[in-house]
This record gives C-alpha cells, structure tokens and sequence, in this order.
C-alpha cells in the first residue's frame, strides 16, 4: 500500500529554495579564487611543479605520521589516517593530471601537419 505524495508540503516556492544566493558560507569556497590561472607566469608547468611540491609535503607529512605511529608516539591515530587519505588523493591528482598530459602531447602528435 502506498501514500500519495500530492499531500507533503515542503514549505518551498515552486520557483526554488528561497534565501540561497551565496556559497560564501561553504566551506572551501572562499578558496575557490585560489585556483592558478594558466595564463598566469609559468602556466602549465608552474602548476606542475606546484602539484607535485604538495604532494611531496603531503606524503612527507604522513610518513612522519607512520613513523610516530610505529614507535607508538602517535596520539591520535585519526591525525595518520587523514594524512594517509590525503596522500593517496593527491598521488591520485598527480597521475591523473600526468596522464592527461601525456594524452595530450598524444593526441598533437598525431595531429597532421
């Protein structure tokens, strides 16, 4: 047996959810300007390079963490996997945007001259 749905009232415009005009408020946003401009000095490799410094800070950052958490140092053992889960997500970044590179200088080499 089922219930109508025609008798739940939302408390919504049918135009959309009134009072929802900025994303200021949601966290990582504000950062969202912080993005490197590829036009900017360096582009394309700047951004490279800047890529792999942190992911060398953020892997440096969760091998001291395995290290404090092997000789039992380590306080709380979330700080480690957060870290680990960052440097498997930045590694994922890195190789992701390696291979889409590597894909494009493909893909203009084949292009006919």
């Amino acid at each position: 047996m089922t219930s109508p749905i025609s008798g739940i009232s939302f408390g919504m415009p049918s135009a959309g959810i009134a009072g929802v005009t900025d994303v200021a408020g949601v966290a990582g946003a504000a950062n969202a300007s912080a993005v490197p401009s590829v036009s900017g000095d360096g582009g394309f490799a700047a951004i490279l390079t800047g890529q792999i410094d942190g992911l060398n800070a953020v892997q440096g950052t969760a091998d001291s963490l395995a290290l404090q958490a092997a000789t039992g140092d380590l306080q709380d053992a979330h700080d480690y996997m957060i870290a680990s889960a960052e440097a498997r997500l930045a590694t994922d970044t890195v190789v992701t945007l390696k291979n889409s590179a590597v894909q494009a200088f493909t893909e203009i080499m084949r292009m006919p001259i």
